[in-house]
Parts: C-alpha cells; structure tokens; sequence
C-alpha cells in the first residue's frame, strides 16, 4: 500500500497548527485567550440577509441540487455591484461564476489552468491559498517579495526577462493580506501593461475591497481598459457582508478563464446551497447600509488596537484596509522570528496572532493581529502585554 502522496507532501508543515495547539493547550488549563489570530470575522450576519435565507429554505424545491456557476440573479445582482461599483460591465453569462468563496474559485481556476511545470508569481509574503493553490495544481511557484509598488513591478520585469516566455499567470491581491497594502489605479495599469505584452494572465484577489478606512473606495483591475483581456478577479461575501461560514464568491472577468473556471466546477460540485445564493443576491441587491456598519466597527476596533498597544510600548502602524494590522515584532524580539514571539505572546499575555513567517519567508518580522475581537478584549489584551512583555 502506497502512503506517499505527491501534492499533499508538497505541503509544508502548517506553521499556524503550532499556535493553535499551543492555544488549545491554554484553554484546556483554564486561560482566557483573546484570540486575534484567524482572520475570522466575528460580527452577525446583516438581518435581513438572514431572514431572507430562512424565508427560502421553507420552500422544499430549494432544497434540490442548484447550479454550479450560480443561479442567474445571483450573478446578475453580481454584474450590478460591479456597474455601480467600479462602473465595469459584465455578462452575467460569460464572465461571472459564482464560487465556494473566494479561495475555492481560485483553488479550482489554479486546477483548470495548470499544466505540469507551469510557472506561476506570487508575492510574498501571501495568503497561503495563492502560492499552495498553484503547487497543489502542479505549477512550479516563484516568489515576488511584497515591496514598495514600483520594487514590485520592477522585480515583475526581471522575472519576467529571466524565465522569458514561461510564465504563466501572476496573483495579486489589494487590499492585500497580510500586508494591508493597497494600490491605485495607476499601478493596475502599469501592471495590465507589462503582463498583456508578456501574454502572461492576471489573478486579482479583491476580498477586502469593502474594507477600508480613511481612502477612496480600493479600485477594480478590471476597470483598466484592456484588463478584460487577461485578468479575473475573485471577490467574496464573507468581509463585505460579514458572510464568512456561507461560502459565497464571485470570478468575474476574462471569457476564457471563467470558462475555465465554470467547466471544471460543473465535474466537481453543484453550486452553494440554493437559500445561501438567495440570500446573497439580496445582499447585494438590498440596503447597503450595513457595509458601511460592518467597516465602522473594523475601524473603531483598528483605532483602539493602534492607541492601546502603543500605550503598552508597541507601535502597530495603522492599516488603511482589511480587518488586519500587520505589526512589526519589537526591536528586542526581531531576531528571534514571528513563530518565536507569537509563543511568548500566547503563553505570557494570553494573546493569540497569526505568526507572519507562516505568509512567507518575507514575512518573518512580522504578525498579523486580526480584528475579531471587541474594543473591551482589545484593550485587555494591550494591558496584558503591558502587564507581562518588557517590550522595549
């Protein structure tokens, strides 16, 4: 009996396993662990949302089989967000999926479009998703580090002239997590522009394009003119409308990549649960009033985390985007590494982060603090650190 598996021994150890036992092991003694590390959103679900699910589920023909690529007001209500959005328009038909999320739709691009030794960019540090989607695919994945905008499509370009006509794809993703970068419009057109030349296709990743604090609303790549050529960009339910257990997301762009997409979905499921695609179209379709409640409440809890913490001697910088604070380890830590502090966090000041080493080799000097908790438990937390790290 063979046990070796060939894409599953390509995954390395899961760094972020180590924590969670670690806190586990907390827990189990009695401990109160404020937990900031997964990014997962604590807020209820809107209302209405909610009660339109609950209305639709009482109707037994939904409860059949649904549509992989999504029901058709679904992916309407989809080309309207982006028409009022972004002003880009879509067909409904020819460049929208609907996706478990927004990493199922691009685990499952990777799958549709990858050939064995394929080359794929992907920044680093990055959500694990972008680079281990390719790898379990079969693509062979080489790193952009996350820099300045203009180092990162200057390094662009000289991976682009080292490995000549390779390349296959590049992911992006701004607001970006881990980072919090965000770009403008101008760099989706340098970078439209060099990757159209280069026929090499582009995979935006805008999951937080609704969270955001203090800027201009985070653009679209695919309102740069020739975009639609060679991009598909996923979005996803789960920030924007607090929606993160019903797995629900969008692929929109390109013909030949959603085609990609839809035909490789329709051998592997049948679409979410018909109720949650309902309730997701009046998400969209309904008031959206409570996308600006749900980023007010990420931008009190920010601005608590970036006061307190500084009170405790750590200066966090304030993210402009995301529900994340990308925080760099205090100066007496930096050289023992994010996996190291993230324990001494844990075990001394009951404080759970996500080690930033477990992003990527370029994200070693820092943790990502997720803001899941209330402005109370954030506030005990830098009290804890106060009360049991000699930061400084």
């Amino acid at each position: 009996m063979k046990t070796k598996f060939e894409r599953v021994s390509l995954l390395p150890p899961y760094v972020f396993s180590e924590i969670n036992n670690l806190k586990a092991k907390e827990r189990l003694k009695g401990r109160d662990i404020i937990d900031l590390g997964m990014g997962n959103p604590d807020n209820a679900t809107p209302k209405h949302i909610v009660n339109k699910m609950v209305a639709t589920i009482k109707n037994p023909k939904t409860h059949r089989y649904s549509i992989s690529r999504g029901i058709e007001g679904l992916r309407k209500a989809q080309r309207d967000y982006y028409l009022r959005r972004f002003n880009v328009n879509l067909h409904k038909d020819k460049e929208i999926v609907v996706t478990l999320g927004s990493k199922e739709g691009l685990a499952n691009l990777a799958s549709a479009i990858t050939s064995k030794g394929d080359l794929v960019l992907v920044p680093n540090p990055s959500y694990p998703i972008h680079p281990y989607g390719f790898l379990i695919a079969g693509a062979n994945v080489k790193s952009i580090r996350m820099d300045s905008h203009e180092n990162f499509l200057n390094n662009l370009s000289k991976k682009l002239n080292l490995y000549k006509n390779k390349i296959k794809a590049i992911i992006i993703n701004y607001p970006n997590n881990p980072t919090t970068n965000v770009v403008s419009l101008d760099f989706y057109k340098e970078l439209v522009d060099i990757c159209y030349k280069n026929e090499v296709w582009i995979l935006s990743d805008l999951a937080y394009a609704e969270i955001y604090f203090d800027i201009p609303p985070p653009p679209s790549i695919l309102q740069i003119k020739k975009a639609k050529n060679i991009a598909v960009e996923f979005t996803s339910m789960s920030k924007t409308f607090s929606m993160p257990g019903w797995r629900i997301g969008f692929a929109c762009g390109n013909r030949i990549l959603i085609s990609a997409l839809s035909r490789i979905k329709s051998y592997l499921d049948y679409g979410a649960f018909t109720p949650i695609q309902v309730a997701a179209t009046a998400a969209l379709n309904g008031p959206q009033d409570c996308i600006k409640e749900i980023r007010d409440i990420y931008k009190k809890r920010r601005d608590v985390l970036v006061t307190s913490f500084k009170r405790a001697g750590w200066s966090v910088s304030p993210p402009e985007a995301t529900m994340f604070a990308w925080a760099k380890i205090p100066e007496k830590f930096s050289n023992k590494g994010s996996l190291y502090f993230s324990k001494i966090l844990l075990k001394k000041a009951g404080l759970a982060v996500s080690p930033g080493i477990g992003f990527g080799k370029y994200g070693d000097k820092h943790v990502r603090i997720s803001l899941v908790e209330n402005e109370h438990r954030i506030r005990q937390a830098a009290r804890n650190i106060k009360n049991s790290l000699k930061l400084l």
